[in-house]
């Protein structure tokens, strides 16, 4: 049972928009606190179902990834929303190896032609040695043949031109979740996950 109260249950705010990650023992509390629903789908669109509700439909359904008491079953939400909170996500967009290349969709910036990451590197536009800064304005996704070619110089020094011009990109709602690749079919519709969320530093290259 341990294993099942830990398991990630999707934390939605007043709006239905992705704001956290929580246990499914915490779920479940704020679930019979009534400061929580469980947000399921019924096969005909989702639906919102308080502690009573959802215990009814434990009853019923099929007996998988529950809690047994004395008097009754629970079965273990995937996504609950809360009642008396209405925070919205944070609208900065994290400057992060993920969501540059998802700003550049994985396209090289200076051929225009599109790659696996791997085979994707992120440059400087203005090399760091020319106080080029490590930031959205500066920093494009590069394949390994543009970025040899371009090597520590300028675009106009190495006879290449940007797609386009680098920027910070504009707030989309999402939460940015690593769990190793571990989610629920369920949040797909609420959130994207986004696996490199590291802050991007002076390393990059």
């Amino acid at each position: 049972m341990t294993s099942i109260l830990n398991q990630h249950v999707l934390v939605l705010n007043r709006l239905w928009q992705a704001v956290n990650v929580c246990s499914a023992k915490r779920a479940l509390t704020l679930l019979f606190e009534g400061r929580a629903q469980v947000v399921f789908d019924v096969g005909t669109g989702l639906r919102t179902y308080d502690f009573p509700q959802w215990r009814n439909i434990s009853e019923t359904g099929p007996d998988t990834e529950s809690i047994h008491t004395i008097s009754y079953r629970i079965r273990i939400p995937r996504v609950i929303v809360l009642l008396v909170f209405d925070r919205m996500p944070k609208k900065e967009v994290k400057f992060t190896r993920h969501n540059v290349f998802e700003r550049d969709h994985n396209t090289c910036q200076y051929c225009g032609k599109k790659f696996e990451r791997k085979d994707l590197n992120l440059d400087h536009v203005v090399p760091r040695d020319r106080g080029g800064p490590t930031s959205w304005e500066n920093i494009v996704c590069s394949c390994i043949p543009c970025n040899t070619r371009k090597s520590n110089r300028t675009p106009q020094e190495a006879g290449l031109r940007l797609v386009k011009k680098p920027k910070r990109p504009k707030w989309r709602p999402f939460v940015q979740i690593s769990l190793g690749g571990i989610h629920d079919d369920s949040w797909k519709q609420f959130i994207d996950i986004a696996y490199w969320n590291v802050e991007l530093g002076e390393e990059i290259g």
